[in-house]
């Protein structure tokens, strides 16, 4: 799964930390979402959509292995 968490951060200027406490998980939960080492439940990946007033799908795409 691919995802624009970076991007979207960096556009809200949002850091790991704080983008982390709005949603209630560690600053390492959001790096370890942006590198790809963490794939977010359904819950985490809606409240990450809710800050950025965005769509999941805008932040999260499948990838064709997925």
């Amino acid at each position: 799964m691919k995802n624009r968490l970076k991007v979207e951060r960096a556009e809200h200027n949002l850091s790991q930390a704080e983008l982390a406490d709005r949603i209630g998980v560690s600053r390492q939960t959001i790096n370890s979402i942006e590198t790809g080492r963490y794939v977010p439940s359904a819950i985490l990946a809606l409240k990450l959509a809710r800050v950025f007033n965005k769509a999941v799908e805008h932040i999260f795409t499948l990838e064709e292995t997925d």
